[in-house]
């Protein structure tokens, strides 16, 4: 409970200094002097920190403390670490992007330039996007103001629709809300609620500016060690759930592993992340997914590496042939250079699908 309360306990110690020699006898009239020193106590998280005045304890004492565990993973989160990013893990609770997204995070066969400026004063990015996906090429102009808890985002791309995002942090304890729309279309608009409990999180989304809207709902107990969820959509209209799924994650300082049944229950997830040294240099991770209706296995192993600071490998493979590799180098400080590239193994006559990725922030 020590991440909850701030304490600062302050007094005056009164200290006796004796005579070396005979031992004194033990009533004040022998006391030679007397010394005050003033102690301070402060427990102020996330650190301990003692301190005295006092010349014969000459004490400073400081203990840092790990801050109050924020509870499990939202349902969303669950096996996205092998996989890679949602739109809660960037938007609501921006995990820390590492080395385990190792099967989708960066892997592309698309062009793509970024140029990104932030400015600190203010709180305001801006983001530039051009990219070339099988011959059509698109642009987008983004721009993400932070104010205090609040974050705004406006993205305008080449065929003129307007994607706008809110998020407003801590207006209920312990709550963020989502409100994004996409303009010319009115009827995409969603409201997206995030409730995180010490040992519980909860989320919700609702549809906007339609008739009957659709409801999902997720719910995850447990802690940052183990974490149980389930989502379910609710089709208002039908009657009718659209989705349910079902996980449960178990993280370890250097692994991390899930197990997830989706799709109605038609399908089930196992995956497993490993570091395999402390610096977290190097991770593997494998992958099966069985889907009951067609009776149908995939299995996928990738690996990642970090050569040096600025450069990063990666590689996949699954049983159906699919082989990709990816290297990202850093060629400026904050800019980087991803280049990847996919072969079907067992049908070597295809031509190799390429992608090169440059992201740009002076």
């Amino acid at each position: 409970e020590i991440g909850k309360y701030k304490t600062e306990i302050s007094g005056l110690l009164i200290v006796s200094n004796f005579h070396s020699s005979p031992p004194p006898p033990h009533h004040l009239s022998q006391f030679s002097s007397l010394s005050i020193c003033f102690i301070s106590l402060r427990l102020f998280p996330p650190s301990i920190a003692f301190s005295s005045t006092h010349p014969l304890l000459p004490l400073s004492l400081s203990l840092s403390l790990a801050t109050m565990s924020k509870g499990p993973e939202i349902f969303a989160n669950i096996g996205k670490k092998a996989r890679g990013s949602s739109f809660f893990s960037q938007v609501l609770t921006p995990f820390v992007s590492e080395i385990a997204d190792l099967l989708t995070a960066g892997y592309s066969s698309d062009q793509k330039f970024t140029v990104s400026t932030y400015s600190g004063p203010v709180g305001v990015a801006l983001t530039s996007t051009a990219s070339n996906k099988g011959g059509l090429s698109t642009g987008d102009i983004g721009v993400v103001h932070k104010y205090k808890n609040h974050i705004f985002d406006v993205k305008v791309d080449t065929l003129s629709n307007i994607a706008t995002t809110l998020t407003f942090s801590d207006i209920l304890p312990s709550t963020k809300a989502v409100v994004s729309f996409k303009l010319p279309d009115y009827n995409s608009g969603k409201l997206e609620v995030l409730y995180s409990h010490h040992h519980a999180t909860f989320t919700s989304a609702v549809a906007l500016h339609q008739q009957s809207p659709a409801v999902d709902v997720s719910v995850t107990v447990g802690t940052t060690g183990i974490a149980f969820g389930a989502e379910a959509g609710y089709n208002t209209t039908s009657g009718s759930f659209t989705k349910y799924t079902a996980g449960i994650s178990i993280t370890k300082p250097d692994a991390y592993a899930s197990v997830i049944l989706g799709d109605k229950g038609d399908t089930i997830t196992a995956s497993y992340t490993h570091h395999l040294d402390e610096s977290k240099r190097s991770a593997a991770v494998g992958e099966i997914m069985r889907r009951f209706s067609t009776n149908e296995n995939t299995f996928t192993v990738g690996g990642s590496h970090a050569i040096d600071h600025l450069t990063l490998i990666k590689g996949k493979l699954n049983n159906h042939g699919k082989l990709a590799a990816l290297l990202q180098h850093e060629v400026i400080p904050k800019s980087l250079m991803t280049i990847s590239g996919e072969i079907d193994t067992k049908a070597l006559e295809k031509h190799p699908k390429f992608g090169v990725a440059i992201a740009l922030r002076p």
